[in-house]
């Protein structure tokens, strides 16, 4: 997706570093001071990548490899974003260590093998790292929808920020969300898709995470609806009558599969661990078949990767 400033999510390859730091790299380029490097990074981060729903905060800029290496909080965690020393091209994290291929090698060795692949992706309907990884899973869906089961589910806290209608479904407040009360809503309004319009769940959900935010998802999704083709009547009535339903399965989900938080992808009941993107869910999904379909093969778009972070 081009953006004001390019970005390029995790996986930075050492060789690519080692490139930018030849000085080939920038013998036409003018150095940005690190002040002016800072600005564009925190920018980017914050509002391109994890887009409002939660903040990072600065904490330190040094030079390594070519470029600026920005030392960044977020909940809590420390992470190295990575910025090209003329401001053009920010990595939001980097990995220095193996590439993709490698990183998908290991991460597909112990999945279980199994006639039909099943993927259950776990999310937060407005995460922003949940969204990303949904982006990055469509594609593997559009490819394997006929081979392969792949499934969206959704982490449900209890008591979340104390409970409490701006968060919580129900007087017990056993089924709440961390982004809030819409952001739930919609986590069932998508399993009711899921249920009753299984085709058209992947388009609605890329668009709702484009078009609608957790403070206008009630309002805002039912124009996503009729461009996909969503029966908005029929969900409606799923959301009225079922929610509940809905969402206690879903817990039982996250208690049974230890879900803690957005993303986390389970292949035939073993978590992925390998890259976020679709290369990456595609090596997963394809390594939980006994025979691999001949779709396996097909490269996917190397664009759709999400950044390595989690909501919890």
């Amino acid at each position: 997706m081009e953006k004001v400033k390019k970005i390029i999510v995790p996986v930075i390859i050492v060789i690519v570093l080692l490139g930018i730091a030849s000085g080939l790299y920038y013998l036409k380029t003018n150095v940005i001071s690190k002040d002016k490097a800072k600005e564009i990074a925190m920018n980017v981060i914050n509002n391109d990548v994890l887009q409002g729903q939660v903040t990072a905060t600065f904490k330190e800029i040094t030079s390594k490899n070519g470029v600026y290496m920005i030392k960044i909080e977020l909940q809590g965690q420390e992470y190295y974003s990575y910025i090209t020393k003329d401001g053009k091209i920010v990595f939001p994290q980097g990995v220095e260590a193996t590439s993709q291929e490698e990183e998908n090698k290991q991460a597909t060795k112990d999945i279980p093998k199994e006639e039909k692949s099943t993927a259950m992706l776990f999310v937060m309907s407005f995460c922003p790292y949940g969204n990303q990884a949904e982006d990055a899973m469509a594609p593997v869906y559009n490819l394997l929808k006929d081979k392969a089961d792949v499934q969206l589910h959704y982490v449900i806290y209890s008591n979340y920020n104390g409970g409490g209608s701006n968060y919580c479904l129900d007087k017990e407040n056993k089924y709440c969300s961390m982004h809030g009360i819409q952001e739930l809503n919609q986590g069932v309004r998508e399993l009711c898709v899921q249920k009753y319009q299984p085709d058209k769940l992947w388009n609605f959900v890329l668009g709702v995470n484009t078009a609608c935010a957790s403070s206008d998802a009630d309002t805002c999704w039912e124009a996503v609806a009729t461009k996909t083709g969503v029966d908005i009547a029929k969900i409606k009535t799923c959301q009225k009558d079922e929610a509940i339903t809905l969402l206690a399965n879903e817990v039982a989900l996250n208690e049974k599969y230890s879900v803690q938080g957005s993303p986390m992808l389970l292949i035939n009941e073993k978590e992925f661990t390998g890259s976020r993107s679709a290369e990456g869910y595609k090596a997963g999904v394809c390594a939980g078949f006994k025979t691999e379909p001949t779709e396996c093969s097909q490269s996917l778009s190397t664009d759709t990767t999400a950044a390595n972070g989690s909501c919890e």
